[in-house]
């Protein structure tokens, strides 16, 4: 079949680049970072090194789980919850222009939900 023939959205199919199916093994959580928002110092330049590394992200994929005593534990994470994790943790890999992370679920801190400030300064009464 010539594309001449073909209709757009099978050239658009020919053109598109398959699908990268990511599937972490074991209790391996992968993460997309969310850019935190960056400090203003004036006219100073910060170099990306300086920056600090997020530590917030959402949850793309998890395994499903790690055997221990001969019982599968499954992973307390699901796809799609916004996570906080160590700030070192895990192992970065790039998908074409996305920076994903690999962490293992121990080193998921806390799972976020509803309307938080980090900004806030008062304790809870």
């Amino acid at each position: 079949m010539s594309t001449a023939t073909m209709s757009p959205a099978m050239k658009a199919n020919m053109k598109a680049k398959p699908a990268l199916r990511l599937h972490p093994l074991e209790d391996r959580v992968i993460i997309r970072a969310f850019d935190e928002a960056e400090p203003k110092y004036g006219r100073l330049y910060i170099p990306d090194t300086a920056k600090e590394k997020p530590t917030r992200g959402e949850v793309l994929a998890v395994g499903p789980g790690r055997l221990e005593k001969g019982e599968l534990v499954p992973v307390g994470i699901r796809v799609g919850e916004v996570v906080l994790y160590g700030k070192y943790s895990g192992t970065p890999f790039q998908v074409d222009d996305e920076e994903l992370l690999i962490v293992k679920a121990s080193d998921i801190l806390a799972r976020m939900s509803g309307a938080l400030t980090m900004s806030s300064s008062s304790s809870p009464t």
